[in-house]
C-alpha cells in the first residue's frame, strides 16, 4: 500500500477509536445525540465544504447527489451503532461491525468496482477480518442476568451496522474517484452531514414527549461527548476518503481496522469488559492482517 495511503489510515484508525469511545459514553442518547453530532459536524465543515465546492467549478450536481445518497447510508451507520451501544459491548458490537464491513467491502470492491489487489492484500484482509470476529467472539461467554441479552444485542447491532459500513464505504469511494460524480472529499463529508440533520430532524425534536426536550436534554448531559464526535468523526472518515484516492477500496477498508485494536484496548482496561486475553490476541491478529496489505 502507498505510504501516504497508510499514514492517513493509522491516523483515521485512532481519530475513529476516539469517537467511538465517546459514543458509547453517551450511549443511551439514541437518536438526538446523533442529530446533534451531525448538526454540530454540518456547522463546522461548511467552511471548507463551501470551499471545496466552489473549487471544482461549483458543479453542485455531483456534491448533492454523492452527498444525499451518503447520508443516507450514514445515518443508518450512526443510529444502529448508537443503538447497539446502548444495548451491547462496546467490544461485541464495534469489532463485528468493523469485521462484517470490511469483508463485505473487499468482496464487492473485487466484484462491483472490478479491482484487483495482489494476493498478499487478500490474505491480508482476510486476516484482519478473523482476527477482528475473534475479538467480537470473546465476549460470548454469558456471565450474570443480563449477560445474554447484551450479547444477542451486541451482535445484531453489530452484524447490521456491518452492512452499512460496506454499502457507504463503496458508494463513497465512487464519489471521490469517478471520473463522472468526483467530489472533494471534505465536501462530500459535508454534504453528508446535512443530509444526516435533515433525515434525522423529525425523529430527534419530537423525541421524549415534548418538541426538543430530549434533545435539550441529551445536550445537556452529554455536550461534550456531541463536540468530540462532530469534531473527530468527520476528521477520521476525511482521512480515509483521501487514502481511497491514494489506494484500492479492497486495501483501505481493512487497513482502516486498526482501531478495533484501540477499542478493543480500551474497552479491556478502561471499561473492564469480559475476556481481554482473548480480545488482545485478537488485536494482535488484526495487526499481523494490516501489515500484510502494508507491504502488498
Amino acid at each position: 500500500m502507498n505510504l501516504l495511503a497508510l499514514g492517513l489510515v493509522l491516523a483515521a484508525a485512532v481519530a475513529h477509536a476516539v469517537w467511538n469511545l465517546a459514543a458509547k459514553k453517551a450511549g443511551a442518547g439514541g437518536v438526538p445525540f446523533v442529530w446533534l453530532a451531525s448538526v454540530c459536524s454540518a456547522v463546522l465543515l461548511a467552511p471548507l465544504g463551501i470551499w471545496g465546492v466552489l473549487g471544482s467549478g461549483g458543479h453542485w450536481l455531483p456534491w448533492l447527489l454523492g452527498g444525499a445518497v451518503s447520508g443516507v447510508l450514514h445515518t443508518g451507520y450512526f443510529v444502529l451503532l448508537q443503538r447497539g451501544y446502548a444495548q451491547g459491548d462496546i467490544s461485541v458490537v464495534y469489532p463485528l461491525a468493523r469485521g462484517t464491513g470490511p469483508a463485505l467491502s473487499v468482496l464487492l470492491a473485487l466484484l462491483v468496482l472490478g479491482e484487483r489487489p495482489g494476493w498478499p492484500a487478500v490474505l491480508g484482509a482476510a486476516v484482519v477480518v478473523g482476527g477482528v470476529v475473534l475479538i467480537g467472539l470473546s465476549g460470548s461467554t454469558p456471565t450474570p442476568a443480563k449477560r445474554p441479552s447484551r450479547l444477542g444485542a451486541g451482535v445484531l447491532y453489530g452484524v447490521l451496522t456491518g452492512f452499512t459500513i460496506a454499502a457507504y464505504t463503496l458508494w463513497d469511494a465512487h464519489s471521490v474517484t469517478s471520473a463522472g460524480l468526483a467530489v472533494f472529499p471534505i465536501s462530500l463529508m459535508w454534504g453528508s452531514a446535512l443530509a444526516e440533520v435533515l433525515l434525522l430532524a423529525p425523529f430527534a425534536l419530537r423525541s421524549g414527549g415534548t418538541t426538543g426536550s430530549r434533545v435539550r436534554s441529551v445536550w445537556s448531559q452529554n455536550r461534550r461527548e456531541v463536540l468530540i464526535v462532530a469534531t473527530v468523526s468527520p476528521l477520521a472518515y476525511v482521512l480515509v476518503l483521501f487514502a481511497l484516492q491514494l489506494a484500492p477500496v479492497a486495501m483501505v477498508a481493512p487497513a482502516r481496522e486498526l482501531s478495533v485494536v484501540f477499542v478493543t484496548l480500551a474497552g479491556a482496561f478502561l471499561l473492564h469488559e469480559a475476556e481481554p486475553r482473548k480480545r488482545l490476541i485478537g488485536a494482535g491478529i488484526v495487526v499481523a492482517g494490516v501489515a500484510l496489505i502494508a507491504v502488498s
